[in-house]
C-alpha cells in the first residue's frame, strides 16, 4: 500500500514538470505565421496587446532582461522572461524565433515568452 502512495505522490509531482516543458506536448518544425517588426510598429497603440512570433537576432543587450531585436530591417527592445534558459549562448548573429506579446506603449516592447534557435 505505501508503494502505491509513494509512486502516485511521484507521479503528481512530476507530470506539472512534464506538462510544462512542452505545454501543448508537440513539437511543430514547418511553416509559421511571424509578424515583421515594421508590422509590430505600425498596428501598435497605447493599449493594444497582441501575440506575435517574430524571426532574426538579438543584436544588443540594454539591461539584465531587455534586448534590441532587429529582423534585419526594422528593431524593437524586446524583454525576455526571467525563466527562458536555452543552454546555449546566443551571439548578436544568431538567429532566433521569438514568442511573445506587443505591450503597447509610447515605445513599444515585445515581451518574451519562448526563444527557438533556428
Amino acid at each position: 500500500m505505501k508503494t502505491t502512495v509513494y509512486a502516485i505522490t511521484a507521479a503528481l509531482i512530476i507530470m506539472p514538470t512534464v506538462a510544462l516543458a512542452n505545454p501543448n506536448g508537440m513539437s511543430y518544425s514547418g511553416p509559421i505565421q511571424t509578424t515583421t517588426v515594421s508590422e509590430v510598429l505600425e498596428q501598435t497603440n497605447l493599449f493594444s496587446e497582441q501575440n506575435v512570433i517574430l524571426e532574426g537576432k538579438l543584436i544588443k543587450q540594454i539591461n539584465a532582461d531587455t534586448y534590441v531585436f532587429s529582423d534585419g530591417k526594422n528593431e524593437i527592445n524586446v524583454e525576455v522572461d526571467d525563466d527562458i534558459h536555452l543552454g546555449q549562448a546566443i551571439a548578436p548573429n544568431t538567429r532566433l524565433r521569438v514568442y511573445g506579446e506587443v505591450e503597447g506603449s509610447a515605445i513599444p516592447e515585445v515581451e518574451i515568452d519562448k526563444i527557438q534557435v533556428l
